[in-house]
């Protein structure tokens, strides 16, 4: 089992660029890898594997994810990092043939035996693309809120959850304008407050930068430290540079394997897997 160390925030970490080498020739995998991070346990995943009909997608991970961290999966395109993350809180249910094997542990209870919409509730989900409800500001925040019975003042929560996505200041005076008045940036944190509006233990990011600009991705990840102490935070990235910044702990997966999962500045600086420094330095994926 690989061994992570401390917990590392506001990490600053050059990723080495090495794009004259040559693509290298496909790599063996290992049976499996495990990992386990540091601190208090929210998930702990044993054996999953994820199969879509008779595709195996995900083979055998074992992973433990800490409490109010921000962990990174990277990996190079169909290498099962959407798969991984949608696994988290039974998303991979709405694929057709879709077939789960294995424990995911949420504090110690199983997700299986979870209510699904109890699941959800407390593990959201952001996706690559935002996907704001055809409705205005403050009915995408409210719109958790009320199928769930929120009971204390519909303004203050909206206006809580706004302020928790860094986007209160932008869009006070027009709330009950349409969602898609917003430019993509701003959509994609009104996705993340409506996100949060029922306040979740753990976030889950599939993506969330990959069509914006760069201030835009700055105010995201600024946003991933602040919430932090409230939330544990799982983030699919494709942004080498991304996960070097944001993350306290990054995972790698290759073709559907966990190859290595360490501190984040461990695994930039020295990772333990060759494969990993090939991945990271732009030799392949």
């Amino acid at each position: 089992m690989a061994s992570v160390g401390t917990v590392h925030s506001g990490n600053t970490v050059n990723v080495k660029s090495d794009q004259s080498a040559d693509t290298p020739p496909r790599f063996s995998l290992p049976a499996k890898a495990s990992a386990v991070a540091s601190g208090s346990t929210r998930f702990k995943i044993s054996g999953l594997k994820v199969l879509y009909g008779p595709k195996e997608v995900l083979h055998g991970i074992d992973m433990e994810i800490s409490s109010n961290v921000v962990t990174a999966v990277i990996g190079p395109s169909g290498c099962g990092k959407s798969t991984f993350l949608r696994s988290l809180n039974r998303m991979t249910e709405t694929v057709r043939q879709a077939r789960v094997e294995g424990d995911i542990l949420l504090d110690g209870e199983n997700i299986e035996s979870m209510d699904v919409v109890r699941l959800r509730r407390r593990v959201g989900m952001v996706f690559q693309r935002p996907n704001p409800f055809p409705k205005s500001i403050f009915d995408n925040v409210a719109y958790g809120l009320r199928i769930n019975g929120h009971k204390g003042r519909l303004s203050e929560a909206v206006e809580n959850s706004l302020r928790r996505a860094a986007l209160w200041d932008e869009v006070k005076d027009q709330l009950h304008k349409s969602a898609y008045a917003l430019s993509g940036g701003q959509q994609q944190r009104l996705c993340i407050a409506r996100a949060l509006a029922v306040d979740p233990e753990v976030l889950l990011l599939d993506e969330p930068c990959s069509a914006l600009d760069p201030v835009t991705t700055a105010k995201i990840e600024e946003l991933l430290f602040q919430l932090k102490p409230s939330c544990t935070i799982v983030i699919v990235t494709h942004n080498m540079q991304q996960a070097a910044r944001a993350s306290d702990f990054t995972a790698f997966l290759l073709e559907g394997r966990l190859v290595e999962y360490q501190s984040t500045p461990k695994l930039f600086t020295t990772p333990s897997d060759p494969r990993t420094e090939a991945y990271i330095t732009g030799r392949f994926g």
